[in-house]
This record gives C-alpha cells, structure tokens and sequence, in this order.
C-alpha cells in the first residue's frame, strides 16, 4: 500500500523557519522523483520544490527560492523541506507528491500557518 506522509507543520512567527519531513512506503523510492506543493485558502495548488532521484537536481517556485531547500534521504524513504525566513504568504496546507511517468502519489497534506 502506498503511503506518503507529512509531518512537520504548525504555527511559525514571520521570519521563522520549520522543517517538513515526508515519510514514503510501499513503493521504491528511489525510482520517483519528488515535489512538494502548498495550497493557500482560496488558492489553486502550486509546485514548491522538485528534486530528482538521486537529488542531484532541485528546483523552486520563484516565490521561494533562496528560502526554502528541498532534501532527500533514500536510505530512510524520506524527502524534507526546510523552510526558513517565512512569510505571511508562506501559510498553506503543504503536499509530498511522488511521481514516476504516469504514477502519481500524494500525502494528505501538513498545515503551516504564518503568523504573529
């Protein structure tokens, strides 16, 4: 059965950072590359962060880059987003989502709220 799931999130005073982890199984997770995507209340899902299989490539939303950093530990099944310098406009409920060709996996999502 495969399962991704999110840990990590909560409230975060502007200008703070938190650290999201995602917990993978039930398939090899080393063949799939890895996003993480934040929906905003009243806003469409958008793409955060991606990272390749062997993490060797990563890339960013412009809204983030430079504050957030996307991580994966294959021995552990486990990809990361740390996040530092948050925003107001950080605040979503945050998503893994694994992806091989047409395969797509997602977790159930995190909460991070950016507030003071």
């Amino acid at each position: 059965q495969v399962q991704l799931v999110e840990s990590g999130g909560g409230l975060v005073q502007p200008g703070g950072s938190l650290r999201l982890s995602c917990a993978a199984s039930g398939f090899i997770f080393s063949n799939y590359g890895m996003r993480w995507y934040r929906q905003a209340p009243g806003k469409e899902r958008e793409l955060v962060a991606h990272i390749s299989t062997t993490g060797g490539t990563t890339r960013y939303a412009d809204s983030v880059k430079g504050r957030f950093t996307i991580s994966r530990d294959n021995a552990k099944h486990t990809v990361y987003l740390q996040m530092d310098s948050l925003k107001f406009e950080d605040t979503a409920v945050y998503y893994c989502n694994a992806f091989l060709y047409s395969m797509d996996y997602w977790g159930k999502g995190t909460l991070v709220t950016v507030s003071s």
